[in-house]
Formats: structure tokens, C-alpha cells, sequence
């Protein structure tokens, strides 16, 4: 088990932004964090009201942006122009080049927003984007799968070996996820409230990574939201 407090994530404060970075990235460099498997970035991001992201490059990245609060406006030089809010799932197959922005789309209120960086199985494909809601009953006290290579449950498409799973389990209750394919791992974080895994006790933002294991538990002491990402390791 590989453990990642919350309080030990690296700090970037520039103003409109307030980022926590799980693993390196940009000017946090740690050389213990440099991810898990094919999974490279997790940045817990806060964007003020009326500012954001402008248009820049990408390529040969699996990006996908989960909302927790608020709504973020997405651009891209594939046409895409659309609006993700807490609920959705966005994914972006960066591929042989893309060009996009992400600002908040509110003038009054921040967006707070994951953004999860996953090496590709293939180099050089097409550019590709996918969104979708997802029922917040469908994940109480259950698995609800979110991210998949072949869509699996309705999820959004990525180009790796690599499921999420989102759970919002009430206190008392707990859950238990199932690899998907062998030889994968799973990196867990706790988005919100209390969840005990393997006899140890994790708050928000902690982040849990089991390079192998072929199901996991999650007993939460506290009402919880949880995201699961199993990636090749």
C-alpha cells in the first residue's frame, strides 16, 4: 500500500489558481511522485470566478476533468465548446495534438474541478473528446463505473487499460471494487468525508495506491464520496 496524506501534496498559488498536486508537476517536483503506473497527474485545482485556463497545447495524454463544485467551460481545436459540471465526467484524448482551454464559467462563484493526467496505451491517434452525466443514485452505495476503454456501463471512453469508478457511500456502509484486468493497480482518493481501507483510517483528498490486489473495501466511517482509478501498473 502506498499512502499519500493530503497534507503532503504540493502547493501552487498563483492568484486565480490554487492547485494541489498529488504527483510532480510543473514547479512541485518530488522525485517519489512521479505517479502511479500509467496514472502521472492528479491536480485538485480551484479557479476564481471569470478566470481560468487559456487556449494551449497538449498531446499523446488521456485528460480527464471531474467537477466538484461549480461549472467549467471547455474549447478545443476540434470544435468542442461545451459546459461540465459536478455529475459529469470529461475526457480528452490529446493524441497527435490538441489545442484547448478551460475556464470557469461562472462570474461570481469558483470551480473546483480534478484534472487527471493518464499515459496512453497508443501514441498518435486521432484526437478525440467524450463527456457524460452520471446519476448520483447509481453510485450510492455501489460501484458506478465512469471511464473504461471499451464504454463499459454507458462510461466515457479512454486510450488505456484503465477503468474509474466513482462511490458515494453513507456512514456504516461500505463497498467492494473488483480489478478489472489483471496486472492493473488501483490509485484511491477520497474525495470527501471518512473511509477505512485495510484497517487504516483516510480523510478527504488522501490518496490510497494498491499496486496489487484483486478487490479492495472500503468501510466508510463517515459519509464519503470516492474515486477509484485503476490504471496499468
Amino acid at each position: 500500500m502506498i499512502v499519500h496524506a493530503s497534507e503532503t501534496r504540493g502547493i501552487a498559488n498563483h492568484g486565480w489558481l490554487n492547485s494541489k498536486h498529488t504527483f510532480s508537476f510543473a514547479d512541485y517536483y518530488n522525485p517519489q511522485r512521479m505517479g502511479f503506473g500509467a496514472l502521472r497527474v492528479i491536480n485538485d485545482d480551484s479557479v476564481d470566478a471569470g478566470a481560468g485556463f487559456g487556449r494551449h497545447p497538449h498531446r499523446d495524454m488521456e485528460i480527464i476533468s471531474i467537477p466538484l463544485e461549480g461549472a467549467l467551460a471547455h474549447q478545443d481545436s476540434e470544435g468542442n465548446s461545451t459546459v461540465i459540471r459536478k455529475g459529469e465526467v470529461q475526457i480528452m484524448s490529446a493524441g497527435t495534438g490538441i489545442f484547448h482551454s478551460e475556464m470557469n464559467a461562472s462570474t461570481t462563484d469558483a470551480v473546483k474541478f480534478l484534472q487527471i493526467w493518464v499515459l496512453p496505451k497508443k501514441m498518435g491517434i486521432k484526437p478525440r473528446y467524450g463527456q457524460k452525466a452520471f446519476s448520483a443514485q447509481d453510485r450510492k452505495n455501489k460501484i458506478q463505473n465512469v471511464v473504461s476503454p471499451d464504454g463499459r456501463d454507458g462510461s466515457v471512453i479512454i486510450n488505456q487499460d484503465a477503468f474509474f469508478a466513482l462511490t458515494d457511500i453513507d456512514a456504516g456502509n461500505s463497498v467492494t471494487y473488483e480489478r478489472q484486468l489483471e496486472g492493473n493497480g488501483v490509485y484511491i482518493f477520497v474525495l470527501s468525508g471518512e473511509v477505512e481501507i485495510e484497517g487504516q483510517t483516510f480523510k478527504a483528498r488522501d490518496g490510497i495506491g494498491l499496486a496489487q490486489f484483486e478487490d479492495v473495501k472500503i468501510n466508510a466511517s463517515k459519509n464519503a464520496e470516492v474515486l477509484l482509478m485503476e490504471v496499468p501498473a
